[in-house]
């Protein structure tokens, strides 16, 4: 299986496992709350919590399908004996501490907007770097899962491995394109803390399937927007953005709508089992959220055009 994405795009790493210097990150601050597994065996990771909902997946958009029931029925769900543990390469040590200056500036932006916009405090989410393989409370997370939020334990899982997946096998390049996924995901997180997740997703369990993945494309939709708040305060706020960042996750949305993936897996695109958007859809919500930076601007459960 090749491993996809369920919400985010860049790499630091380029195709010959350089990283690049757009994003003005090295020496800065990182985050507390980075759980580092790796080099810990996946079966030394404590057992599984309930079946959860995995609110963004990814191998299945190469294989033009939604995974997520499969995840969600407990299928990976038993202890995993094998994987992990592998060598910290440079590259990882690099993606580690990169992730962990991106998720301090997601904790310090949505601190700041939660409480200007919301007059509430903001919970950070932990993130947890495992290689290979690892558990969640939400089932087994490994490299072809992707990058995902788990809302059972609250937190999001990524093997930085995938940076190179995104790279090398989707071209989106680009150090910001790798924000842009750590920052997709903190997106779900926020949709957590708001209460939108626990709703979107209980309702989902009474819905067919065509329109329970309607209600997962907005919710796919609402993290890409939530993403470009952020990446309006970092620009802003932070001063952490170089020209030609932000259109390297606009391009790197292109890269990952439904539809595109679908056509690359040799598929006709069919609309009703799209999960995360289209191409066009991915950009445009993108960019909304970039160009308002409010909370307010993402109501994709409200807009009468996705």
């Amino acid at each position: 299986m090749r491993p996809g994405f369920g919400k985010l795009f860049v790499s630091c790493v380029g195709p010959a496992g350089h990283w690049g210097v757009e994003m003005k990150w090295e020496g800065r601050r990182g985050s507390d709350n980075i759980e580092d597994r790796r080099g810990v065996s996946a079966g030394q990771v404590g057992g599984i919590g309930g079946i959860g909902v995995i609110a963004v997946l990814v191998i299945g958009y190469f294989l033009g399908i939604d995974v997520t029931p499969l995840l969600n029925s407990g299928a990976f769900n038993g202890q995993i004996q094998s994987g992990g543990g592998g060598q910290i390469t440079e590259a990882d040590q690099k993606a580690g501490e990169f992730v962990s200056v991106t998720l301090a500036d997601t904790e310090t932006v949505w601190t700041d907007i939660f409480q200007k916009e919301l007059g509430r405090t903001y919970h950070p989410t932990t993130l947890v770097l495992f290689k290979d393989m690892t558990q969640s409370a939400c089932g087994g997370a490994s490299q072809a899962t992707g990058p995902f939020y788990c809302p059972e334990d609250k937190k999001v899982y990524l093997d930085t491995g995938f940076f190179a997946t995104l790279s090398q096998q989707l071209g989106a390049r680009g150090d910001f394109a790798q924000a842009y996924v750590v920052a997709h995901e903190v997106g779900h997180h926020v949709q957590d803390e708001l209460g939108i997740l626990g709703k979107a997703n209980a309702a989902r369990q009474q819905m067919s399937e065509a329109d329970s993945n309607q209600v997962s494309v907005q919710i796919e939709l609402q993290a890409d927007c939530f993403s470009g708040v952020w990446a309006r305060y970092a620009a802003d706020k932070l001063g952490t953005l170089e020209p030609g960042d932000i259109q390297e996750a606009v391009d790197a949305a292109a890269r990952i709508g439904d539809d595109t993936l679908q056509r690359s897996a040799g598929r006709t695109p069919m609309p009703d089992s799209f999960t995360h958007g289209t191409s066009e859809q991915r950009q445009r919500w993108l960019a909304t959220g970039y160009k308002a930076g409010t909370i307010r601007a993402c109501d994709t459960f409200s807009a009468t055009n996705l």
